[in-house]
């Protein structure tokens, strides 16, 4: 019989307290050496959540890509991706978003939560521009927590050791698991040949 944590207390009475470096970390503004661990990032995961429930959704682009506007805003581009737009839903009923930054190499994490609006200021999509390319719209994120993560998640994980590297041959591919969910309406083996040239046409 699987026995389930339904109290406060219960959980709290098989976790010992946080430590003061758990807890001295947090802070509610960016400082410098949060700025530096934001701009060495290429990669985010967005939550957020809405009345159809909860969305995390991966984001990357060059390092740097989440713009640091001062110590209270962050600002995120929307760039090219599958028009469900399920995270900037979310978003524009229930402000509330949580991001976690990995940086290629290093154990450490970041986490940030707060609040966001989806922006469509013409001035603020012109400064993402990339290869001429605008974004259609900027997340404009206040911070109210900002800590980094300790090292264990990456190290258990050695997600960073090459040597670990899934084959991506031993995966079903986008056009396989469409081609299965569709009744092969969609997807198949096309998809998969012709995606590499799509993307690139559509990067950003």
């Amino acid at each position: 019989m699987m026995t389930v944590i339904r109290t406060i207390e219960a959980l709290e009475a098989i976790y010992d307290e946080p430590g003061e470096t758990s807890l001295v970390k947090e802070v509610n503004w960016i400082t410098p050496e949060y700025r530096a661990l934001i701009e060495a990032s290429p990669f985010v995961a967005l939550a957020t959540c809405g009345p159809e429930g909860l969305d995390c959704s991966p984001r990357g682009d060059k390092a740097g890509f989440v713009r640091v506007h001062d110590e209270r805003t962050l600002m995120l581009p929307d760039r090219h991706g599958n028009n469900r737009v399920d995270s900037l839903r979310n978003v524009v009923r229930e402000p509330r978003v949580g991001l976690l930054f990995l940086i290629p190499g290093s154990g450490t994490t970041l986490r940030v939560n707060g609040t966001a609006v989806v922006s469509t200021a013409p001035e603020l999509l012109g400064s993402f521009v990339v290869e001429n390319k605008a974004p259609r719209s900027v997340l404009v994120i206040t911070v109210e927590a900002v800590y980094f993560q300790c090292a264990r998640a990456i190290v258990r994980s050695d997600l960073w050791n090459p040597e670990l590297r899934v084959d991506p041959r031993t995966l079903p591919t986008p056009g396989k698991i469409l081609a299965t969910l569709s009744e092969n309406r969609v997807g198949g083996e096309n998809y998969d040949r012709e995606w590499p040239g799509r993307a690139a046409r559509t990067m950003w």
